[in-house]
């Protein structure tokens, strides 16, 4: 005998197409200066990037991962969350750090290598970057079997990309919140690339949404690039959870328009045509197309909004450049893996003390002038050496 025990489907949400044609009937109501914030995160976000991939190419900076082409997805789904919703990173969510209160200084000093740029998250209930693909996947189910127990009117949300899917740490994240019916809502930005890897190489399913179903789990699929879509489907995720009826996944369609990380080049593994095809999706200008048909937007008020932009972005860079050249202590980081410091830690960060306090001494006596003050220095460098 066979017969059918169950039938699945998966939702696609798209409520303003490319185009600008408009489903009027799910367009959430968002007073007007709402939509005018959003729109600023979302330019500042593609902004920040843009010059910190300059000074990247300049030697400024170190690696990094650029969200550009995928603002709609990180702006939209960030204003749906409060202060009391706990927000887990991976490593391209640079416009919702923004809007939970990440500063530019503290976003350069990230990606300048500094941990103090974590400082800002305690009592916050924010982490910090993940940069292990698909890891945040399991913090979100002990975060959200934590706000069960506590019976806190919170969620979680977990953002990756589409190759933390192949990841098990995403499913054993999934199936653990579908079990036992937690507050979380993953949010997976499908931009199309695991690095080299398009999306048709990473599974054989036609969504990423559908793999909700096999662990009892709502799955949506929504035009990444509309802020409006990816809006309505965050906000009834994070309100089913916040209510107790469990987690949601979320698979927001967009596209990396620029690099994986600052050592990638796409170019060779996809073509200029297929980035121009994607560019006329751009979710910055279809939302400000929209603004502009509310006659809510012009180009007095772009231009504007440009140059203060570009006025907070150099002076977040200068707070940070200001903060390198105080010569901070470049052990912090020891003191941040552990809440208590076991004994192998403490003594790894105790010989990198003394290692760096030896190329001082050998700086210093290298640098000292030959003469009379040659022989001490000789003694300090082989003291050093010794």
């Amino acid at each position: 005998m066979r017969k059918t025990l169950q039938e699945f489907s998966i939702d696609i949400l798209s409520i303003v197409n490319p185009e600008g044609i408009e489903d009027t009937k799910l367009l959430p109501k968002i007073p007007p200066q709402e939509l005018l914030k959003a729109y600023r995160w979302m330019l500042l976000t593609r902004r920040l990037e843009e010059q910190a991939l300059r000074y990247q190419r300049q030697g400024r900076i170190g690696t990094f991962a650029p969200s550009i082409g995928q603002e709609a997805a990180a702006i939209g789904s960030a204003l749906c969350l409060t202060s009391e919703d706990w927000f887990l990173p991976s490593f391209r969510e640079t416009g919702i750090a923004l809007t939970r209160g990440l500063s530019i200084k503290n976003y350069f000093l990230y990606i300048m290598g500094f941990e103090d740029s974590n400082k800002e998250l305690k009592n916050t209930h924010d982490l910090a970057i993940s940069i292990p693909v698909g890891s945040q996947c399991v913090h979100v189910a002990g975060i959200g079997w934590g706000l069960k127990l506590d019976q806190k009117k919170a969620a979680a949300m977990v953002y990756f990309g589409d190759g933390a899917t192949s990841e098990g740490d995403f499913h054993e994240g999934l199936n653990f919140c579908g079990a036992l019916n937690l507050p979380c809502v993953f949010f997976c930005q499908n931009n199309q690339w695991a690095i080299s890897t398009p999306f048709k190489n990473q599974t054989a399913s036609q969504t990423i949404a559908q793999k909700a179903i096999a662990y009892g789990v709502k799955g949506i699929q929504v035009d990444g690039n509309d802020f409006f879509s990816v809006y309505v489907a965050t906000q009834e995720a994070l309100n089913k959870a916040r209510k107790g009826e469990g987690p949601t996944l979320i698979e927001a369609v967009t596209f990396r328009q620029s690099l994986h990380t600052t050592a990638d080049d796409p170019s060779v593994y996809r073509t200029k045509n297929l980035e121009e095809e994607w560019k006329k999706k751009d979710p910055i200008l279809r939302f400000k197309k929209f603004l502009e048909k509310e006659k809510l937007w012009d180009s007095q008020k772009e231009d504007a909004l440009e140059q203060t932009l570009k006025e907070e972005i150099r002076k977040g860079y200068e707070e940070a450049e200001n903060f390198r050249n105080s010569n901070p202590d470049p052990l912090t980081f020891f003191d941040t893996v552990y809440e208590t410091m076991p004994p192998y830690l403490q003594w790894q960060k105790e010989c990198a003390q003394k290692n760096i306090a030896g190329r001082n001494v050998i700086k210093g006596a290298l640098e000292k002038p030959r003469g009379s003050g040659g022989a001490a220095a000789v003694g300090e460098l082989e003291e050093a050496q010794d």
